[in-house]
């Protein structure tokens, strides 16, 4: 991931153009035009050598006869000019590249980037659009018209909906501040782009067209850090019918895709105009924290198309208390709906509007309030609009509008639109735009959660891989029922266990003597997998006499149905009872795109017809493994009802946690399914499992696309004589986290955030403790309390830059521990962990009056920037680090 360069291509300060021409219909021409017209106030060259002045600028033969290296190159010439011109351009001094041009072959494309490389020059395309900065006029791109300079960036992988947003944008006024077309991405792709618009001041929101993502763990990573920057809203194609076929060849799962939006805290949307549905709603009215909604309109109509949207997106209308009814009472006339939605009558005169709005605003109860009007010839709309305006433009994170019509109530909807107030046309738009921040709010709450330990039990991987390999130096790919079992348990899963094995129906019985009837047979094959299709499972056998004849039909059954299949023999078992659980089911597989990833839902032999199931990219923890339970219908039942109590969720939780952790430590783990798992209020117990393995290395943490834990960091030490940890943080440390920031004293709060803050907000403790690990790092030491309860001593941690180049680090140590040399430890780590990951710097801003912090740096080889100006309060200290470390470090 880099970003590198980016500035110069969205906002470069001169444009070179090769290919300008004036031949009508051509994209050099066009090209040409669109600068022209944009009012870009840089330095403007043409590259031509049949002309000597296009539109009085004159041209130059070739980069050679350029009278300065531009900042930004376009290219409109044949491909097979390409990589030369890139070439001359990156000697010339050019660091950023459009390549305009389509039609490069494989061979002519790495040419271009073999060529860009030693220039660390960035390639946009080739074959796209171009991309357009309105904000410095900058229309680099063959587009009909331009854009509208404001605040929304769009990137997409289709130069034909770049056009399609520039029409619809300008038709309803709204600004970009960066449009860019991505072409064949065979350089800048979805996450370079995502990097460098997260820190673009210019953009509030991001919006994506995307069709495949190549570099997962790269998007990941940036798509991660922009969300909780700014909203990221993301049109994926490919949901259903020929978008997926169109699709299916170069792209993942597209329920994979949708977990892999919400895991990043992003939105996604059907169509470019919830796109923008979206962006707006995001805008104006994402403060809104309510999740229930007041319909006020003076149309009973209305209000029942708002009242029936509400119930098809899953929005919870407000439940007025008794409180909030009486003071409706008295103020409007008796024949008012005595409900929500509140029909303040359609004879409404301007004070009943504003007077209900402020009732409605006084009480919280009341939730979110959409505010409808239909006009009339009683009142001018314009007039109840002024009325409101305060009271809607001072609570403009809880109120939306739909003033339907369009003539009759222009005035009044650019009234309230003016004030900051999210407007909609029609009550089903306001209401489905309620339910897309409910969405959204979900995925980023996902972001911030505070998850529980897993009590999971540490497994053995060295033995849990030598049985895989076992099985596959057999040349098997599926384990047996008894294997399957035994990887299940070493992971802390409960099993129901197989009592007994036996080659023949008359051994099957014998087998069964000594066990509690009723019993469960089971046909023992390892070229059977799925045992209930071929009919080789059966269930509350209660006698022996039922056991053989059982065994004799399960033999007819599995040889008909399977007649190449090899048969071991049979497996009897104790029927389990638990009348209270669910039958659930719990895999995992290998997406083409992101790697490893979860399956959860209704189980059973009918899991593909009820299909209740859901996905989620691993790592989980207990937090995420309790939003992906919460995305199913079966959920619901888990919760309890009628005779059945409440299941042990966190049994469930842990199950889902011990899969993620198997996906992390099993390389050869490549499909996983634990159907049923059946789990009730006394816990999780798996009844039956297939496991598939590979020869070629498909799961593996390296192969996630989001980075775990990385526990190989995880170093027991003895400080003091004291027995310490320094390790990783996790997302669960966050109560931890707070009482050490707690226990800092004012000047070491302020020496190490430059500000004295005693208690940080919720989200930035949980961005302390739910860090990136692929892009950041936060070491903690941490030991035993006199009462046994863990505590951190000290942080110290790194923010890389998305190139990976330069770390910016910090450390603090506890107050009443400061000087005996746990700083100094925790500084080693740091740089051991930047220099391993490839860093080529560390820096780190020191306040001039931290002599301590100063004087460690320069002890352990830091300098003092020069350029850092005396008047500054601050110090730039930097460390050139050595070459990285070609091992990572073996776990503790």
């Amino acid at each position: 991931m880099t970003i590198r360069h980016l500035d110069r291509m969205l906002s470069p300060a001169s444009v070179a153009v090769f290919g300008a021409s004036t031949r009508p219909g051509s994209v050099g021409a066009t090209v040409w035009r669109n600068l022209l017209a944009g009012g870009f106030k840089g330095p403007l060259y043409g590259v031509n050598p049949k002309h000597r002045a296009l539109d009085g600028i004159a041209m130059h033969r070739d980069a050679a006869h350029l009278p300065a290296a531009p900042e930004l190159a376009l290219i409109c010439t044949p491909p097979t000019t390409v990589a030369g011109l890139v070439a001359e351009l990156g000697a010339l001094g050019t660091r950023a590249v459009v390549i305009v041009t389509a039609g490069l072959n494989p061979t002519q494309k790495q040419a271009t980037l073999d060529a860009a490389r030693p220039f660390t020059l960035r390639l946009l395309g080739p074959d796209c659009l171009g991309l357009l900065s309105p904000h410095i006029g900058l229309n680099a791109s063959f587009a009909h018209t331009d854009a509208l300079p404001g605040d929304i960036a769009f990137v997409s992988q289709s130069g034909a909906l770049v056009t399609a947003m520039l029409d619809w944008t300008r038709s309803r006024g709204l600004g970009m501040s960066h449009l860019v077309s991505l072409g064949e991405h065979c350089d800048v792709d979805l996450g370079d782009l995502l990097d460098y618009l997260a820190s673009d001041a210019r953009t509030r929101s991001i919006l994506l067209y995307v069709e495949s993502i190549e570099s997962p763990r790269k998007f990941m990573s940036a798509a991660r850090a922009a969300a909780r920057n700014k909203p990221v809203i993301v049109v994926k194609a490919g949901r259903a019918g020929h978008g997926v076929k169109a699709a299916a060849s170069h792209t993942g799962s597209d329920t994979v895709y949708d977990a892999a939006i919400r895991r990043a805290g992003m939105l996604r949307v059907d169509t470019l105009q919830e796109l923008f549905l979206a962006a707006q709603t995001l805008s104006r009215f994402r403060g809104n924290g309510h999740s229930t909604l007041t319909v006020m309109t003076n149309g009973g109509g209305a209000g029942v198309m708002a009242a029936d949207a509400a119930a098809r997106e899953g929005v919870t209308l407000a439940d007025p208390g008794p409180r909030l009814l009486e003071r409706l009472d008295g103020l409007l006339p008796p024949t008012w709906s005595h409900a929500n939605p509140v029909d303040i009558i359609g004879d409404a005169p301007v004070a009943r509007y504003a007077e209900t709005l402020a009732t409605l605003l006084a009480d919280p109860s009341a939730g979110a309030v959409l505010f409808m009007h239909a006009p009339t010839a009683i009142v001018h709309s314009e007039a109840i609009a002024r009325a409101c305006l305060s009271l809607a433009h001072s609570h403009a994170g809880r109120v939306m509008s739909a003033w339907l019509g369009e003539a009759s109530v222009a005035q009044a909807r650019k009234l309230f639109a003016d004030a900051g107030v999210a407007d909609y046309a029609t009550p089903e738009e306001a209401v489905h735009a309620f339910a897309m921040l409910q969405t959204y709010r979900r995925n980023q709450d996902a972001l911030m959660q505070t998850p529980q330990a897993s009590r999971n039990a540490v497994p053995d991987t060295a033995s849990t891989r030598t049985a895989l390999d076992a099985a596959l130096a057999e040349g098997r790919e599926w384990l047996g029922e008894q294997e399957a079992k035994a990887l299940l348990q070493a992971y802390g899963i409960e099993v129901v266990p197989t009592q007994a094995t036996a080659p023949t129906p008359e051994a099957a019985v014998e087998a069964a003597r000594g066990m509690p009837f009723p019993v469960t047979l089971k046909i023992l094959s390892r070229d059977i997998t799925h045992k209930s299709d071929v009919g080789g499972v059966r269930l509350g056998l209660n006698d022996h006499a039922a056991l053989a004849a059982a065994a004799l039909d399960m033999l007819d059954a599995v040889r008909t149905a399977a007649p190449l299949a090899h048969i071991d023999g049979f497996t009897v078992q104790p029927t389990v009872r638990r009348p209270h659980a669910q039958e659930l089911i719990v895999g995992a597989s290998i997406d083409c795109v992101f790697g490893p990833v979860i399956l959860f839902g209704q189980g059973g032999t009918a899991v593909e017809v009820t299909g209740d199931t859901v996905v989620a990219l691993p790592p989980l923890n207990r937090a995420l493994a309790h939003e992906l339970v919460s995305r199913t219908r079966v959920a619901r039942l888990l919760a309890g009802f009628r005779d059945h109590p409440p299941a042990r969720l966190d049994a469930l939780y842990d199950v889902l946690v011990a899969v993620s952790q198997m996906l992390a430590d099993l390389p050869q783990l490549a499909e996983l399914d634990i159907n049923p798992l059946w789990v009730d209020e006394d816990g999780a117990i798996a009844l039956d499992a297939r496991v598939r393995v590979s020869r070629t290395p498909v799961a593996g943490a390296e192969r996630f696309a989001i980075l775990p834990y990385p526990g190989q960091w995880v170093r027991a030490e003895v400080w003091k004589g004291r027995s310490i940890v320094v390790r990783p943080i996790r997302p669960e440390d966050e109560p931890q986290h707070r009482r050490f920031l707690e226990s800092l004293d004012a000047q070491d709060l302020r020496l190490r955030f430059f500000s004295v803050r005693k208690e940080l907000p919720r989200s930035e403790l949980a961005r302390l403790t739910q860090i990136d690990y692929d892009r950041e790092m936060a070491f903690i030491a941490e030991a035993s309390d006199a009462q046994g309860q863990r505590e951190t001593l000290g942080v110290a941690r790194t923010v890389s830059d998305p190139d990976n180049l330069e770390a910016e680090f910090a450390i603090v140590v506890r107050s009443d521990l400061k000087g005996a040399g746990l700083g100094r430890l925790l500084f080693e780590r740091l740089i051991d962990h930047a220099s391993h990951r490839g860093i080529t710097r560390l820096v780190g801003y020191v306040l001039r009056e931290n002599d301590r912090m100063l004087k460690l740096c320069k002890t352990m080889g830091f300098s003092a920037d020069p350029a850092e100006p005396p008047t500054s309060g601050l110090r730039r200290m930097v460390l050139e680090l050595k070459t990285p470390a070609t091992t990572a470090p073996s776990s503790a």
